[in-house]
């Protein structure tokens, strides 16, 4: 994945209305007028969210008679996913850390008198 992909993955990601679109997009194909239809928003205006999406990698788009069908495209998640995961090492020594630091004092503790 190119970084300027991964970019835009996180930059559609970041927005809570994004998320849940793709989140539903993830039961399938829907158009338009069914992902508007939880949110106090346009039409006009969660195309331009999904705008967004498509621009990330993170839809596509397709007609289906009269209807423009969005489809969830999931690999860039996958990618973005492998890119946090490098990190999981990081935090997990962290933790580990943080827990011998939590006993030791625990063990200061019940030691004093």
């Amino acid at each position: 994945m190119q970084v300027d992909q991964l970019s835009s993955v996180f930059g559609a990601l970041a927005d809570p209305t994004r998320r849940a679109i793709l989140a539903r997009l993830a039961e399938g194909d829907a158009t338009v007028a069914e992902l508007s239809a939880p949110f106090a928003m346009s039409q006009p205006a969660v195309s331009k969210h999904l705008k967004v999406l498509e621009q990330a990698g993170l839809i596509s788009r397709s007609r289906r008679a009269t209807a423009r069908l969005s489809h969830l495209e999931a690999e860039p998640l996958r990618e973005a996913t492998e890119w946090l995961a490098r990190y999981q090492e990081y935090w997990d020594e962290s933790f580990h850390r943080l827990d011998e630091l939590l006993a030791s004092l625990q063990r200061d503790h019940t030691d004093s008198p």
